[in-house]
């Protein structure tokens, strides 16, 4: 073999594994590396074959043609549709259908009464659940999927977006898009009939990231309130899907458009208290977090110079204190509720999407934790009068979920790791207790003692996990395609969708 062919080889190998070797904890990122490395081998060792190799004029010339002709050939018939968690990308033939959204069966509104402010036990009516803390405490499942399977009680195909479901009373609201419209659509709970829709022409399209809006709606008395992905707030009559009032929060200040939208588009969940409706518009100068009246949608108070991330605000107690806690592209900020002040900050600076909720940990601990590499921090926040401090209890790259959004039970928070597979940490040390179970960029949900997890396939498992370990007592598969929205769980029903279809689901309950 000559010389010259054999030292290509060995710095191509040497270029392939450094590159995997040297991102191991951003799997989607050790993929892109990985494959540059790969493409740059292969074109050096096309180019030593074909003009040092020593192969005769005519031989190099069928050569380049028919290596042209191959890459027409998979440029024609060949497209990108988009790509996993990881980055791998998704490809089609040309001529497949492209994913139609069909129009929606719109109601006919004679007799029909919608009364979204008829509140019970078992609603879960804003992002991660009643709480927002991912956890459904009242509920109890069945152990044994296989005698007792759940029961699909509908399924359809909706528009394009990563939102979930809000759920109150008879009524599921989610936000989706299908063509050039952004949609707020209600659906029956049991049936999936479609009761009213919301319409915006505000259209976000991504090839990478997906389609559509991202945020979950609120329904808070009585009313809907949504932020689309392009940044508009909308509050909606949950009676008719008629809008109240609304603000296009990034056009109004559309000098900063650029500056301050993020990539993938805005996903920020309302967060209502009382009064006051807040939400993450990312704008400086005293404009990054905001609070509307609920009634009229004036704005109540500003704060706060962050740019976003891909968080939506939380209401939490910590060191004795009610407030607003928001994870920012840059830092982890807590605000005063009434006024907006800005209490307290802690710089995470890394440049990469941060998109998992912080998980407030009473009486003064918060566990934030995101993907790309960057790993779990635990703070301590502490408070005295006019005085406050954060500080990291420690820091740990085991765990670092992308998209998904962590569980906080008994003293351990659950994730799955760079859509690689469930894993457990101890909050008192950040140690891992153990990982396993492959779900790829998926969700989990608490449910009562146990874990539904969403997987990214489509798929949807029920775990029993704790601090030793993680069983996996059921699991069946709702989707064909890639999923990367949250489970919704209002009592004994599962709504999930992605970005083609939804479904629900009637769990079976333990005796």
């Amino acid at each position: 073999m000559p010389i010259g062919l054999i030292v290509l080889v060995v710095v191509g190998a040497a270029i392939i594994a450094g590159a995997y070797f040297s991102l191991p904890d951003d799997n989607a990122r050790r993929f892109l590396a990985t494959a540059a490395a790969t493409g740059l081998t292969v074109i050096m060792l096309l180019v030593w074959w074909l003009f040092f190799s020593g192969i005769s004029a005519r031989t190099r010339g069928r050569s380049i043609a028919v290596l042209a002709g191959c890459i027409a050939a998979f440029l024609t018939l060949v497209k990108l549709e988009g790509c996993s968690g990881n980055n791998y990308p998704v490809f089609a033939w040309r001529w497949t259908p492209k994913h139609e959204r069909p129009q929606l069966d719109l109601p006919s509104a004679e007799g029909v009464t919608i009364d979204l402010s008829k509140t019970t036990s078992s609603d879960s009516p804003q992002f991660l659940g009643p709480d927002r803390d991912n956890q459904i405490p009242r509920v109890r499942l069945a152990r044994d999927w296989a005698a007792h399977p759940p029961a699909e009680l509908w399924r359809h195909p909706l528009g394009a977006g990563w939102s979930s479901f809000a759920v109150v009373g008879d009524y599921a609201v989610t936000q989706e898009q299908r063509g050039s419209d952004e949609l707020v659509v209600c659906y029956e709970k049991l049936t999936g009939k479609v009761c009213w829709t919301h319409s915006d022409t505000d259209a976000f399209i991504s090839l990478i990231g997906g389609d559509g809006p991202r945020a979950t709606p609120t329904i808070a008395g009585g009313r809907v309130f949504t932020m689309g992905a392009k940044g508009r707030l909308n509050c909606l009559d949950g009676a008719t899907g008629k809008a109240i009032w609304s603000h296009a929060l990034l056009d109004e200040h559309a000098e900063n458009f650029t500056a301050i939208f993020p990539e993938w588009g805005k996903s920020c969940s309302p967060l209502v208290i009382d009064d006051l409706v807040i939400v993450s518009t990312g704008r400086p100068n005293g404009h990054s977090l905001e609070a509307y009246d609920t009634a009229n949608g004036k704005l109540v108070w500003h704060a706060g110079d962050a740019l976003s991330a891909y968080d939506s605000p939380v209401l939490t107690t910590l060191a004795g204190v009610r407030q607003i806690v928001i994870v920012n592209r840059e830092s982890v900020d807590g605000h005063d509720p009434n006024t907006g002040e800005h209490l307290w900050t802690f710089e995470w600076p890394g440049g990469e999407p941060k998109v998992p909720q912080p998980v407030p940990i009473e009486p003064d601990k918060l566990l934030v934790a995101a993907g790309y590499g960057l790993g779990a921090k635990l703070l301590k926040i502490g408070h005295s009068p006019g005085v406050w401090s954060v500080s990291p209890v420690w820091s740990k790259r085991y765990l670092k979920p992308k998209f998904t959004n962590m569980v906080v039970r008994d003293g351990i928070a659950y994730a799955l790791d760079d859509g690689s597979a469930l894993t457990c940490i101890d909050l008192e040390t950040g140690n891992r207790n153990w990982r396993g179970g492959r779900y790829g960029h998926g969700q989990i949900l608490q449910a009562g003692d146990l874990l539904i997890v969403q997987a990214e396939s489509g798929e949807v498992a029920l775990v029993d996990a704790n601090a030793e370990g993680a069983t996996e007592l059921g699991r069946f598969t709702v989707f064909a395609d890639k999923t990367w929205n949250e489970p919704t769980l209002a009592g004994r029903y599962l709504l999930l969708r992605n970005d083609r279809e939804a479904a629900c689901y009637e769990l079976p309950l333990a005796n």
